[in-house]
């Protein structure tokens, strides 16, 4: 009935659907397997992509041939530019989507695609002999050949879904667990924990009084995510500001002896960073209120998701205690807010090609992992639908390192130190920030992608030509025009800064920290002039190669130490507990994670500069 595929993917919600298209872009035959074709791409959170350090892994992913930001572009309603008041390597975008545009686009650009297959059920298990993935089984019993798999199961893996006391089997409201794969991968040797999230109720925004909210608009003039030719935003929907206050956190303390949080009866840790709202009234109880984020779901719908507001609390709860946040007094509710705990495996048990050391060619990407957020999930479903197709022809696996993307920081992350709580990425875990920002994620990876064997690269590496090419010229332009003090002085003095004595170049004025290209081009016509065939995305990464010159060479430098030890590799047959000078720690966490080189070993948690001295020697170094 099947033919052999050379990549199952399991699950097709954002991980899920950028690894299927990344091996399917490699040259790979792929299966997507899921319980509801319906749900493809699902937005089960927020509808939005991006933020803080996401919107740079959404950039990446759109970089390496992913879809994600394709798909964003052709259904976002908002767009903003977050951290514009701080330096550029924190600028990051985000966009308020459409829901179902969006679940809609990621499903017609999977079914164009000749390499994607798709089979709905539920995989229950899978087909492993001597240590290396065959295939899938799925609930009915049937057998699908696969020459490697990836596992994107999401929250779906024995999902429990709590509302006050109540709680049911479920992987997203409305919609059933999976089941059988946890229990087979225990009997194979990996380990497993629980994690919980949670989502906030659905309102009725006809229900809603606007004006005693504070409306945020999107950005004057929108950007975009790919670098491809994707519609630029030309109308916008607005979100809205509102606040709770200690009314608000009497009732809701009504409720929390109900509470499956508070009660034990949820085991799995949540995340630290998006908490739900009874779990802020307690860690924060110095505070009076806290913010709500109201966003549309679309431009067709009048439903609302109440950002801020996840809770696990009991319906009626939650329905008296939101009546009572301005805004919301008559509001009316579609559903209530939930939590949810699931299986995930510690990624400790992963290569950083994400396969994992049990079993060969099975990888994990997404929830699984212990990961929160659509633009860490898609990531990791990129560099493992990637990997998957490299590992059936033989080739080395695609690894992306700390200094070069956000990924490689997020999957090293992983890997290396492994997570408690659901990880989600922010611009502090990156040590080399100024090097991967937002705005150079093409000329950083597409390179990269093509060196690999990614497909339909060829528009994007002209794109990337000519952007290099772009910023080399107008760097070499500022650098050889002088600035006549008259005609830029008047505007100097008007900002505070000192006027020129004598002509300069170009350069030394825009290395002032007040002043921009933008504010220069609009005082020295030669200078618009001379700028005007470039495009806007050349301009921004050449003002900043410009002006953080110092800084960026700084952290390559740095980025070129750490490479050292990177290119030191370690066999993975290396007997660690035969080294007799490494520590016990040291011993049992190298055996269990067979890092692949001196860097990585560097990063394990527990591992001392004395056990990486021991290493050294032991290679030779």
């Amino acid at each position: 009935m099947f033919p052999q595929y050379d990549v199952i993917v399991v699950g097709a919600g954002h991980a899920g659907c950028e690894a299927a298209v990344a091996a399917a872009n490699m040259g790979s035959k792929v299966l997507l397997a899921t319980m509801n074709m319906q749900t493809i791409a699902q937005m089960s959170c927020n509808p939005a992509m991006g933020g803080v350090a996401k919107g740079q892994i959404v950039r990446e992913i759109d970089a390496l041939g992913g879809y994600s930001g394709i798909v964003t572009d052709h259904s976002m309603v908002q767009f903003r530019m977050l951290n514009m008041s701080k330096g550029p390597a924190m600028w990051s975008p985000r966009a308020q989507s459409d829901r179902m545009m969006f679940a809609t686009k990621w499903r017609e650009m999977l079914e164009a695609h000749p390499n994607i297959d798709f089979w709905q059920e539920m995989v229950s298990g899978l087909i492993v002999k001597d240590g290396i993935c065959k295939g899938v089984i799925t609930g009915l019993g049937l057998e699908i050949p696969g020459k490697s798999v990836v596992l994107t199961n999401g929250t779906f893996l024995n999902g429990l879904i709590h509302i006050g006391e109540k709680q049911f089997g479920g992987g997203r409201a409305g919609e059933k667990a999976a089941t059988g794969i946890t229990e087979q991968l225990i009997s194979l040797g990996f380990e497993a924990g629980r994690m919980k999230t949670g989502t906030p109720p659905r309102i009725d925004g006809r229900s809603l009084d606007y004006s005693k909210m504070e409306e945020q608009k999107g950005d004057e003039n929108p950007g975009k995510f790919s670098y491809t030719d994707t519609p630029k935003l030309e109308k916008q929907l607005s979100c809205y500001i509102t606040h709770t206050h200690q009314q608000v956190h009497d009732i809701l303390r009504t409720g929390f002896e109900k509470s499956p949080m508070f009660s034990g009866r949820i085991q799995g840790l949540g995340p630290r960073y998006c908490p739900s709202i009874e779990d802020k009234i307690e860690r924060f109880s110095d505070k009076d209120g806290h913010q709500l984020f109201v966003e549309p779901e679309g431009w067709n719908t009048c439903e609302i998701y109440v950002n801020g507001f996840s809770s696990s609390l009991p319906e009626d709860v939650q329905y008296k205690a939101l009546r009572m946040v301005p805004g919301f007094e008559n509001m009316k509710m579609f559903r209530p807010g939930y939590a949810i705990e699931y299986d995930f495996f510690p990624p400790t048990q992963l290569k950083l090609s994400l396969e994992t050391h049990l079993v060969k060619n099975l990888f994990f990407a997404g929830q699984i992992n212990g990961t929160t957020g659509y633009e860490e999930a898609g990531s990791q479903g990129l560099i493992a639908g990637i990997n998957a197709h490299l590992a059936i022809t033989d080739s080395e696996p695609f690894i992306l390192k700390r200094s070069e993307a956000y990924i490689g920081v997020l999957i090293d992350d992983l890997v290396n130190k492994g997570t408690k709580e659901p990880y989600r990425m922010f611009t502090s875990r990156a040590e080399y920030r100024i090097l991967l920002r937002q705005d150079n994620s093409d000329l950083r990876l597409t390179p990269l992608a093509q060196k690999i064997g990614m497909q339909f690269l060829d528009e994007r590496l002209e794109k990337v030509a000519e952007k290099e090419a772009s910023i080399t010229a107008i760097h070499k332009y500022f650098e050889e025009t002088s600035v006549e003090p008259d005609l830029i002085n008047p505007y100097l003095e008007s900002i505070g800064s000192a006027p020129l004595r004598q002509k300069v170049k170009a350069v030394s004025v825009l290395l002032r920290p007040d002043l921009n290209i933008d504010a220069m081009r609009s005082h020295l016509p030669y200078l618009d002039e001379a700028l005007s065939n470039y495009g806007e995305d050349a301009l921004v990464s050449a003002e900043i190669a410009m002006k953080y010159a110092g800084y960026i060479d700084k952290e390559r430098e740095m980025a070129e130490k750490m490479e050292r030890l990177e290119s030191v590799r370690l066999k993975e047959s290396l007997d660690y507990r035969s080294l007799v000078s490494l520590s016990a720690e040291a011993k049992e966490k190298l055996s269990r994670m067979k890092p692949q080189t001196i860097g990585q070993a560097s990063r394990i948690s527990g591992i001392t500069p004395s056990d990486i001295s021991v290493l050294l020697v032991h290679v030779g170094r």
